[in-house]
């Protein structure tokens, strides 16, 4: 990391990256069920229904419903990274807000890999995003699964 960076990151003992990060997996929580909570109301309004009880799985159709459903809760998913990332960029932990961006993406979808480094003071706020980004993609996939199973048992 670039020492000029260096000189400005704020400093974290370790039980304040752990509150920061309880606070982030809340935050994270409480957006991630509002977006599905609203998915999942916006799925249940009578004219998308009845779509639902005429789409076939594999038309047009049911095609549409799966992508808009997918990118519906990817857009909940990026939320949550750029939550993560302007308090990377806020804390100075990485040398600009694109590095930011990119390491939280990489770091909530548990990737592993990064040429963008975070400050040490930060790391354990990274590895909260990576255990956050787990048990919220798992969510996501079980409500993908769920509103599937509708779409293909009409």
């Amino acid at each position: 990391m670039d020492s000029a960076v260096n000189n400005q990151v704020l400093e974290a003992t370790f039980n304040a990256q752990l509150l920061i990060g309880a606070g982030m997996i809340a935050l994270c929580v409480v957006i991630h069920g509002m977006g599905l909570f609203t998915l999942q109301r916006l799925l249940q309004r009578d004219s998308v229904l009845n779509r639902i009880d005429k789409a076939q799985p594999l038309s047009f159709h049911g095609a549409t419903f799966t992508v808009a459903t997918v990118f519906a809760l990817i857009l909940v998913h990026f939320v949550q990274i750029w939550c993560f990332a302007f308090l990377y960029d806020y804390l100075h932990a990485v040398s600009s807000f694109e590095d930011a961006l990119y390491f939280s993406t990489i770091s909530y979808a548990t990737i592993g890999f990064s040429d963008a480094q975070i400050a040490e003071q930060w790391r354990l706020l990274a590895a909260q995003e990576g255990i956050v980004g787990v048990i919220l993609m798992g969510w996501s996939t079980a409500f993908f699964v769920r509103i599937l199973g509708r779409l293909e048992g009409r």
